[in-house]
């Protein structure tokens, strides 16, 4: 999963960290920010981002046939900039994805449904400012599966807040890309060790229980 060497894994497993938390309860699909403009590598893109699409495609129809409660997020500031803030200081590029703006709409293939939340975000995380903790905890998930990019910004955000908030983050590691894979595997084994359970779609899928639909 990650280059990092086996004694540094050892040395995490002899501290405590990495234990499994497992798939427990309801549960929802979180596909973060697989928007036109980071699958474009001359935008906010690169890396492994596309692989990670098409992965996410399995994925996404595996949780529509299991009626799982699933959102997606974007990030959207206002046409005047008006919610600016630290996010969009460092990187004021981000300022451009606006409502309107196709850099900012979900990528076709992943096209959200009727009834898939579509939440609206200006900070990493897709649960900062936004009702989507709630919104999961309505409809009775506990468990999170995670996919989208970039796997060192907001994925590692919005598991973190997950974790945060009480859900078991489950990280799909061939559905989440970042535009430089050093980054996205460092965060991934970092993710591993402290934040919930990290899988390959493979793993992930031959692991669920015989659950045909969630909690409503």
């Amino acid at each position: 999963m990650t280059s990092q060497s086996p004694r540094d894994e050892e040395r995490y497993r002899k501290q405590g960290f990495g234990n499994e938390i497992g798939i427990v309860g309801g549960i929802g699909l979180l596909i973060v920010d697989f928007v036109n403009g980071f699958a474009d590598p001359n935008a906010f893109g690169g890396g492994n981002i596309p692989q990670a699409i098409e992965r996410t495609r399995a994925l996404l129809a595996a949780a529509r046939t299991r009626e799982w409660k699933i959102a997606h997020t974007r990030i959207v500031f206002a046409d005047d900039g008006a919610d600016a803030n630290i996010f969009s200081l460092k990187v004021p590029t981000m300022l451009g994805l606006t409502e309107t703006n196709p850099a900012s709409a979900i990528v076709p293939e992943l096209a959200p449904e009727p009834g898939e939340y579509v939440v609206r975000k200006t900070v990493p995380s897709a649960f900062a400012g936004t009702p989507l903790a709630a919104w999961f905890t309505s409809h009775g998930v506990q468990t999170v599966v995670v996919a989208g990019c970039v796997t060192s910004g907001c994925i590692r955000a919005s598991v973190l807040d997950a974790m945060q908030y009480g859900f078991r983050p489950i990280v799909v590691s061939d559905c989440v890309g970042d535009r430089a894979i050093g980054p996205h595997e460092a965060n991934l084994f970092d993710m591993a060790q402290k934040c919930g359970d990290v899988l390959d779609l493979d793993t992930f899928l031959s692991r669920l229980p015989n659950q045909t639909r969630s909690p409503s």
